[in-house]
């Protein structure tokens, strides 16, 4: 307790004690016990009250011992599993685990890794992709206020995710790499990469881009085959050296049937070649004979027009044109879906025709466009406008049924720009996203989807649609999130399919297991999202017939099916509703690609310079008691003692109030009592 407050405490005790000898001992008669008795009383309620006025505290001071900790980091992919054999990587952390001199010293976390981090329980070396860097941020996030030291044990060959070489932990976290595995270096020549589209087009040629890499001392040539369904296409001769360690190779090839297609890319192993694993890539591309024509008719210039074009043909199975509302209406004969951006009376031709043909129409509205004559022109929808431009919000409609939307993310979407005015959409619609301005939700439509018996048509009622795919950019560093709604909606509008209350959403070919993944949406009969149904499917493997059924999982406005420990090859299956009498089938294929059998050596060099941008120190499995003297040794990781100081209240103010209450009550009923005012 402070000084000062002992000193508080005794001048209380003096100044109360004064009060009570001038209030029942200073010129005052009557029994003397009585005035003993009320005197204690009085001088107990002043006292309590000055004693909650000081309010003294004392501190009490504990201390600690605080140990620093050590992450112990296991490569858990399948590029390990080999190594293991050898390398005994179970042994290896046992044995550091169960050291004596480290568990005295630190605290022992031990984790996993893969594509991500996992709390270790054991190693079954089947992660698909390793990503050292994303590992080692999560570290950093867990144990970001305390002393740090990491022990990564891996062969240093990661295959996504950003480079770990250059990794600096914020926090000074110290990283001693453990590298596993053949650190010898061998001729080895490899398919790096391979590019080409998804889709490909009956009677077309299509490109294919092919990465050769080659790494070794000497000059070699190879022979690489492009083969297609089993059949060769194309060979080159390559020659590449110590210097010129890599090539480009450009193909074109022509697609002669319709369906899916498996191309493999081989390149003739070297003498002695230890891994010839990686010397060849399979890929997969569907051949079609159908492609959606799309027309963009504006008499404006507007960066929407770009916008929409890169979205849509960001699938290859769609074409788009720009026109002119004066184009000759002949050119137009074979368009499948008609964009009409922001409509003026010169569109009356154009009106005039799809009306005819019976198109499908997909129209943009802004601040340029004539409401008078768009009104008149068609009868979907009208609008009353007040000729005063409003920022627009986009606000999504978990309830459309039309399409699976649920993964459509509007984060942080600039507003759109629109003529303020009553919207009437006299059709059967209904909304992809609604309207908020100025932060209310206005209950009038911003996209949506009108249908009259087999025609359909969409409308948005806005322009500056090109800053949404700039921040879907922005958000996911591609564009990947606005034009796959486009594609939808161009999809939709371009088939004639009649509306379904089970919809699939799946790619017909994966490049490995752990990407294949079956999404569906079920909507009730009123066609809103049913969170509450029970959906299964069925997969067979063609090869051997085999039957698998698993339940589909309720993601967030979808269900889906995660393929991860399906096997390579070509399959069938069925997703059924159950209670309903409602199914629909597919197929799709699993390519045979484990990139992580891509490397026939460790990378001890990378993993150096990781340790040394961190601070700590390469290692190999025979100098683990090195690894554990260092640690032990260094001074950066000594058990840390910490004091914690408690500052206590020296009263409890409810117990020192109840005695001044009491104290009072008893003077003021004892003087009552004996006749004293």
């Amino acid at each position: 307790m402070q000084t000062s407050s002992v000193l508080l405490i005794l001048l209380a005790v003096l100044f109360a004690f004064g009060i009570v000898l001038i209030q029942y001992f200073y010129k005052t008669k009557g029994s003397r016990k009585l005035k003993v008795f009320l005197s204690l009383l009085r001088f107990l309620a002043i006292f309590g009250v000055l004693l909650l006025l000081i309010n003294p505290k004392f501190t009490k001071t504990e201390y600690e011992i605080e140990k620093s900790n050590l992450v112990v980091l296991v490569d858990n992919s399948t590029s390990l599993k080999e190594i293991n054999k050898n390398a005994n990587i179970d042994s290896l952390l046992n044995k550091i685990a169960k050291n004596e001199d480290v568990l005295d010293l630190f605290n022992l976390e031990t984790f996993s890794f893969g594509n991500g981090l996992e709390a270790l329980d054991s190693l079954s070396f089947t992660k698909k992709s390793t990503n050292i860097a994303n590992a080692l941020n999560s570290i950093n996030t867990l144990f970001d206020s305390s002393n740090t030291a990491v022990i990564m044990i891996s062969d240093g060959n990661q295959t996504v995710g950003v480079d770990y070489e250059f990794y600096g932990s914020p926090n000074k976290i110290a990283v001693y790499p453990v590298v596993v595995g053949d650190t010898a270096t061998y001729d080895d020549i490899r398919i790096s990469q391979v590019n080409a589209n998804k889709y490909a087009f009956l009677k077309n040629k299509f490109p294919l881009e092919t990465y050769v890499a080659y790494e070794g001392e000497g000059s070699i040539n190879t022979v690489v085959r492009i083969m297609i369904d089993g059949k060769v296409v194309a060979t080159e001769t390559v020659n590449l050296s110590k210097t010129d360690n890599s090539k480009r190779i450009n193909s074109l090839l022509e697609a002669k049937t319709v369906g899916v297609k498996e191309i493999k890319i081989t390149a003739s192993p070297l003498k002695n070649e230890k891994n010839i694993v990686n010397n060849q890539r399979e890929i997969a591309l569907e051949v079609i004979d159908e492609k959606t024509n799309v027309a963009i008719i504006s008499d404006i210039l507007h960066p929407d027009i770009g916008a929409l074009k890169k979205a849509i043909e960001s699938n290859e199975q769609r074409r788009v044109t720009l026109f002119k509302p004066g184009t000759d209406v002949t050119k137009l004969d074979d368009i499948d879906l008609f964009i009409l951006y922001q409509p003026i009376s010169s569109f009356k031709p154009i009106y005039d025709f799809v009306r005819t043909k019976e198109a499908q129409i997909f129209t943009v509205t802004g601040s340029k466009t004539d409401w008078r004559f768009l009104n008149s022109v068609q009868n979907s929808f009208e609008k009353n406008t007040y000729n005063q431009t409003e920022e627009i919000f986009p606000v999504l409609n978990p309830n459309f049924s039309i399409f699976n939307n649920s993964e459509f993310s509007i984060s942080n979407f600039p507003p759109l720009e629109s003529d303020l005015g009553e919207i009437l959409i006299t059709k059967s619609h209904e909304t992809v996203l609604d309207q908020r301005i100025k932060g209310v939700e206005v209950g009038e439509p911003l996209l949506a989807v009108i249908t009259d018996g087999t025609r359909k048509e969409a409308v948005l009622f806005g322009e500056n649609i090109w800053k949404w795919r700039m921040q879907s950019f922005r958000n996911d560093q591609n564009f990947n999130n606005f034009d796959e709604l486009m594609g939808k909606l161009v999809f939709y509008l371009a088939t004639n399919k009649a509306k379904e209350r089970l919809t699939l959403d799946y790619n017909t070919i994966f490049s490995g297991a752990g990407d294949a993944k079956i999404k569906a949406s079920y909507f009730n009969k009123t066609y809103v999202f049913d969170s509450n149904a029970s959906l299964t499917i069925t997969i067979k493997r063609l090869s051997d017939n085999a039957v698998r059924e698993i339940p589909m999982l309720l993601k967030n406005g979808y269900y889906e099916a995660d393929l991860e420990n399906f096997t390579s090859g070509s399959y069938e299956f069925k997703v059924s509703v159950q209670n309903e009498n409602i199914s629909k089938s597919g197929g799709f294929k699993i390519l045979d690609f484990d990139v992580e059998k891509q490397f026939s050596s460790s990378n001890y060099l990378k993993m150096g310079r990781l340790a040394q941008n961190t601070g700590g120190r390469l290692f190999y499995p025979e100098k683990t008691d090195n690894l554990i003297a260092e640690l032990i040794n260094d001074k950066r990781y000594l058990p840390t003692q910490i004091g914690r100081q408690n500052v206590v209240s020296l009263v409890d103010f409810r117990i020192l109030l109840a005695i001044i209450i009491a104290a009072l009550s008893a003077e003021w009923f004892l003087r009552k009592y004996n006749g004293l005012s």
